[in-house]
């Protein structure tokens, strides 16, 4: 995860771990998502740093599921987790599952209650709560608190076996009712939830907190850097309080600022609301921060990973311009998309003097900034498909392109020249007419003329109709949870537009996803999964320019 800037705050700290020999040299980092919702952008980059802190430093980093929320954890959660680090380049040497160590963990809760450090508490949450103080003021201890060990046992173990109802009891930590970091104050360790978990089934009726399982959880595997973003700063101090007490191997926990990016939503409780309510076609619409909605958008994983490494590794937290993301993909889909011509409004352009008929194929590059240079050959003839704003009747000032009178270069092919339009009865513009300058084929254009303009266009009679969705930011707004009122009320009304009448170049009849396509003049292209054979579907990633930056200007 280094930059041009140098080493950054954590390859510090690891690179003197590595070179005093602590952990014995070993680096052994891990990714500890929650199954509850799919991974977004801001996950990508926490996967980037503590996958590639281990890759930099020759160590390995696992892959655990803090799966200790039964009621909101899917297997589905969990494949597509997988899926998305996957696509992102990364392997984990061992998938675990906080589930896996439950028995682990409900030993050390009993070994907590041995040395008199836990406690079985009746109190109702609302009670829990307002025993808990203020961060100016002291909390105040639970009727409870004092119970003797037998009896802590002797609950905890019938907690286990189902006796109690949801929320009747909990196991609270007996730390400090007084102390100045709130989570020291008499923390829950476990909570009674008689829900099926995705992996244990029925076995389990008690769950244990994020705090009591995660440093667990490290020190069980042995975690040299356990590596997570800011918010758990506050909770690091608890993390080493369980380990001491436990006498468990001694994991360290380090902090780095969290991804925020405007114009978006990061939470995955607003993301499921965008779901559920259908704002959205799913988690994987291509307008979501999601992963799989970036990937099904078209975005590579060599553009997400040198985001990451663009915002690079800091301490503090701060908002991150979404432009930049859409320049990293822009850059490098400029070096690996192949080029093609689809007319989104098309307008019908009759070349007057080709005979009726006449098909030429014209060779044309796939892409000319890519480092291996291959041509493939389009069709051209008499009737072609134009955009119905490249022909204008009566032309503005500085208009470059099709106008009675007017010349422009076909893409790739020949100078015309307007002669003339049609229209019907209405007055709508059916047809442009035009003539072609033989002497002016591309690449061996002898004809002495010089044109501004420059168009793309579509063989007609070879055309495959093509539906096109065009994708731009989610919310109209930088940040739609400040706002006043319902974050959905930002929503962009123009996120998507559906073009259902585009025609393509038969080169694109069969594209297939996963390859990217700049068309022309257009923007940068995936075929979607909804596509059928006779019927391909394009989403847009992203436009060739940053017109929101234009906007923002104005």
């Amino acid at each position: 995860m280094s930059t041009e800037k140098g080493p950054n705050f954590l390859e510090e700290i690891i690179a003197e771990d590595v070179k005093n020999g602590k952990h014995g040299g070993r680096v052994l980092t891990r990714f500890p998502p929650e199954p509850n919702g799919y991974l977004h952008i801001g996950h990508s980059k926490s996967i980037c740093v503590n996958f590639g802190l281990a890759a930099h430093f020759g160590g390995k980093t696992n892959l655990r599921f803090d799966d200790t929320n039964p009621e909101k954890e899917e297997t589905e959660y969990v494949e597509s987790i997988k899926t998305d680090i996957r696509w992102l380049g990364f392997t984990w040497a061992n998938e675990f599952y906080a589930s896996d160590y439950f028995p682990q963990l409900f030993a050390f809760a009993v070994k907590l209650i041995e040395q008199g450090l836990a406690y079985v508490d009746d109190s109702s949450p609302e009670e829990i709560a307002s025993m808990k103080g203020t961060p100016t003021e002291p909390g105040k201890d639970s009727p409870f608190r004092a119970r003797s060990v037998e009896e802590n046992l002797d609950l905890f173990t019938r907690m286990k076996n189902g006796e109690f109802r949801d929320g009747e009891k909990v196991l609270r930590a007996r730390i400090d009712m007084a102390s100045p970091n709130m989570h020291f104050r008499d923390p829950i360790l476990y909570r009674i939830k008689h829900t099926a978990h995705h992996r244990t089934g029925n076995h389990w009726c008690i769950y244990p907190m994020y705090d009591f399982a995660h440093g667990q959880s490290d020190a069980i595997e042995q975690i040299t850097h356990s590596i997570c973003t800011l918010e758990f700063e506050v909770h690091r101090p608890l993390y080493e309080w369980f380990i001491e007490k436990l006498g468990l191997y001694t994991s360290r926990q380090y902090e780095f600022a969290r991804l925020n990016l405007n114009y978006t939503v990061m939470s995955k409780r607003k993301l499921l609301q965008l779901v559920q309510e259908k704002h959205v076609s799913g988690w994987d619409d291509p307008r979501m921060p999601t992963i799989s909605g970036l990937r099904r958008r078209g975005y590579t994983p060599e553009s997400v990973r040198n985001f990451a490494e663009r915002v690079g590794v800091a301490r503090r937290e701060n908002i991150i311009d979404v432009g930049l993301l859409e320049f990293c993909v822009r850059e490098d889909l400029n070096r690996r998309a192949t080029r093609a011509m689809v007319v989104l409004d098309p307008l019908k352009l009759i070349i007057e003097n080709l005979p009726e008929g006449h098909v030429e194929h014209l060779p044309t590059e796939n892409n000319p900034e890519a480092e291996e240079k291959t041509t493939r050959e389009i069709p051209f003839g008499r009737e072609l498909w134009i955009e119905r704003d490249d022909f204008m009747e009566v032309p503005e000032k500085k208009y470059f392109r099709l106008a009675p009178g007017k010349m422009v270069r076909l893409k790739s092919a020949y100078i015309v020249e307007c002669t003339g339009f049609e229209k019907d009865a209405s007055g709508h513009i059916t047809a442009v007419l035009a003539r072609y300058i033989p002497e002016s084929k591309s690449g061996h254009d002898n004809s002495g003329l010089q044109v501004k303009g420059v168009i793309h266009w579509v063989h007609a009679p070879s055309a495959v109709p093509c539906e096109v969705r065009l994708y731009d930011r989610l919310f109209r707004v930088e940040d739609p949870s400040s706002e006043a009122g319902d974050f959905k009320d930002y929503i962009n009304p123009d996120s998507l537009t559906v073009v259902k009448g585009a025609m393509a170049e038969p080169c694109l009849n069969a594209a297939k996803p996963g390859e990217h396509f700049q068309f022309m003049r257009k923007g940068y292209f995936v075929p979607d999964a909804d596509s059928s054979a006779g019927h391909p579907v394009f989403n847009r990633t992203v436009t060739l320019k940053d017109g929101w930056g234009k906007q923002k200007e104005n």
